[in-house]
């Protein structure tokens, strides 16, 4: 994959619960199944996708500071729970060159007050929240 065209997706803490983890907030799609429909919608948009997840702060470290290595044309970021603790995620997206969009299911803005604070989006070009699963796909579309 080459880096301009090449666009990580990297997801935090608990999003490989997504179908089953309290539906109401975050729908009933999979994970598996999100990234699916990223990737195919990368395919169509010339993007190559490369959609990972763990529920480690610092292996999402390592993947944001191989994304600059790699060149990539962006990261999107859903950070999960870190999204509001992570000093560490905040730093990593300050000191690489490829841009951050912070992505999210729901509103963390709807949710309880400690979601308000958000540490990666205050680092990152942008924030796409709210639109559950279509989410990802509205944050690749402006990748496009």
């Amino acid at each position: 994959m080459s880096g301009d065209n090449r666009v990580f997706v990297l997801n935090g803490p608990n999003l490989n619960m997504l179908g089953t983890r309290e539906p109401a907030i975050y729908g009933s799609d999979t994970l598996e199944q999100i990234a699916t429909a990223v990737s195919t919608r990368g395919a169509e948009l010339g993007l190559a996708v490369d959609f990972r997840q763990s529920n480690h702060e610092g292996e999402l470290v390592d993947w944001l500071h191989e994304a600059h290595r790699a060149a990539a044309r962006t990261v999107l970021l859903n950070a999960g729970a870190l999204t509001h603790t992570s000093v560490a995620l905040y730093d990593a997206i300050k000191a690489i060159a490829v841009p951050v969009i912070e992505v999210h299911l729901s509103n963390p803005h709807t949710r309880e007050q400690f979601r308000h604070r958000s540490y990666v989006g205050m680092a990152a070009k942008g924030t796409i929240a709210g639109f559950g699963a279509r989410s990802y796909l509205l944050a690749l579309e402006a990748v496009a």
